[in-house]
């Protein structure tokens, strides 16, 4: 079991992935993270459609692709970057930091908080705030674990 945490965006303090990110594979690494960052933000922008917020509403949608985007950054890590596992050194920088970085949202999150603040809703916005960043963290906690027992590593403590 590793004892060091993954670091799905760069993760540049382990050798192989600095030299990812050097010479001329910096542009395939690259080219991994736009072309999923694309699918990724696709896909978000697809959620969005499909559940709109009206105008003062709850933004359920971000709350369900973030903590979805964080359960899934919690199966993949342990998948490809744990216990001297080593993926095709591309999948980590497409999937972790492209599709997945591009399919959760920051600004989108802050901006529904905003949304909720101007129109009065403290409260939901509070909760929306707290509940996204406590949610996350736990989305992601819990599917790292359950993944490591799926794969007969108990937990990384």
């Amino acid at each position: 079991m590793s004892g060091e945490p993954v670091d799905p965006d760069g993760g540049l303090s382990v050798p192989a992935r600095r030299a990812e990110s050097t010479g001329t594979g910096r542009w395939a690494v690259l080219g991994a993270i736009a072309v999923g960052g694309a699918a990724g933000a696709t896909a978000r922008h697809g959620a969005e459609v499909l559940w709109p917020v009206p105008a003062g509403g709850f933004p359920w949608a971000v709350l369900g692709v973030n903590l979805l985007g964080c359960a899934l950054i919690g199966v993949l890590m342990p998948l490809v970057a744990e216990d001297g596992r080593s993926a095709h050194p591309l999948v980590r920088p497409f999937l972790g930091v492209g599709v997945l970085g591009g399919f959760t949202t920051f600004s989108t999150y802050a901006l529904g908080t905003v949304g909720l603040l101007e129109h009065g809703r403290p409260g939901p916005a509070l909760l929306y705030a707290a509940g996204t960043a406590a949610g996350a963290l736990l989305a992601v906690a819990a599917a790292a674990r359950l993944t490591r027992a799926v794969l007969g590593r108990g937990v990384v403590r």
